[in-house]
């Protein structure tokens, strides 16, 4: 497939860059600055909706690993709509999976004041795409995110947060990446969200 990636310069992007491209898609990256990713680099702003969708016309899909600080849900969706691109997929975030009933993480205790900016935006983000007419999927990590390895050997789940046997909720880049490449390849969670962990 031709995939036009969102930023595919930051951390979990050159992980994605690396899964699609093992895997014989023809990738496009998409970043404000221009940045050695090992595929073809588009240099736009995000929030120029006409510009961004000159750079993802003709893609199958539009893939969104961006910071949802610097991001409009509006734009992306405006321009994957006036591109006419089939599919969108977002590396979403932990902080709207629930933990209680009615509890999501980004309002339970102890949530660090510093990640507030970017846990609300991607829980507007994933609200936006819950009201529009795009095919999209949102796939929220575990809470704790980062680089490791490429195991293979993962939950997948729903809105819940979900924890392992020590009560830890944690997945690597490169896993989310294999998870997130495999529902691009075999769509299973169209217009949802999904989460991940160990």
């Amino acid at each position: 497939m031709k995939v036009a990636l969102l930023g595919a310069s930051g951390k979990v992007g050159r992980r994605l860059v690396a899964e699609l491209t093992g895997r014989g898609h023809e990738v496009t990256g998409i970043a404000r600055q221009r940045a050695e990713t090992g595929v073809p680099m588009v240099v736009t702003d995000a929030n120029d909706r006409a510009a961004l969708a000159v750079a993802i016309r003709g893609s199958d899909a539009l893939m969104v690993a961006g910071r949802f600080v610097s991001m409009d849900a509006a734009v992306i969706l405006g321009a994957v709509a006036d591109a006419a691109v089939p599919r969108l997929l977002v590396v979403g975030g932990a902080g709207s999976l629930f933990v209680a009933p009615g509890l999501q993480l980004a309002d339970a205790p102890g949530m660090p004041a510093e990640f507030l900016p970017e846990v609300r935006g991607g829980k507007r983000f994933l609200e936006a795409l819950q009201a529009s007419d795009a095919d999209w999927t949102f796939l929220s990590p575990a809470a704790q995110f980062g680089p490791g390895e490429r195991t293979g050997v993962y939950r997948l789940g729903g809105d819940d947060l979900m924890r392992d046997a020590e009560g830890n909720s944690r997945i690597s880049y490169e896993d989310l990446a294999k998870a997130l490449v495999d529902e691009l390849e075999l769509p299973r969670h169209r217009r949802r969200r999904f989460s991940i962990a160990y």
